[in-house]
């Protein structure tokens, strides 16, 4: 059986998951990258190093986020995301850093990761002074989703 997610089905699997697929466009260009993130119901937070996809996503602000749960070929659920880019910085970019960490850092399995979000310092081996750290926000202008569910 297949059907639509209602809007609570929607943001369950928006905060159960935290990889998605960022889609966006300018200047004749498409570009779809995995990213992690956070949603709060509202918005969804993400950081990333300055580069094509900001580039891209501050060419043209409207972005399309994609999520997907799959169990099997027969058990699935996908949501659409539709909405504008907005950076964030000051505050309001320490605070969408602690949020994400708070969702990511119980997730980490690994003994040798260390978490950086929010921290003021350049993590060792893991940018230079050219790059510069990105923290932004996707806020909600339309979400849809499908499933398909076996019997």
């Amino acid at each position: 059986m297949t059907g639509e997610l209602n809007r609570e089905q929607i943001d369950n699997l928006l905060r159960s998951q935290v990889l998605g697929r960022l889609g966006c466009q300018a200047n004749g260009q498409v570009y779809v990258v995995p990213i992690t993130y956070a949603y709060d119901g509202e918005y969804l937070y993400l950081h990333t190093k300055e580069g094509l996809k900001t580039e891209l996503m501050r060419a043209n602000p409207q972005v399309c986020f994609e999520v997907d749960h799959i169990e099997n070929m027969a058990n699935w659920q996908s949501v659409i995301f539709r909405g504008t880019y907005e950076e964030l910085e000051g505050e309001e970019a320490d605070n969408a850093l602690r949020y994400l960490s708070n969702r990511m850092v119980p997730l980490v399995t690994s003994e040798t990761y260390r978490p950086h979000y929010g921290l003021h310092q350049k993590p060792a081996g893991r940018m230079d002074a050219r790059t510069k750290m990105v923290v932004f926000r996707i806020k909600m202008d339309q979400a849809t989703g499908r499933y398909e569910k076996s019997q």
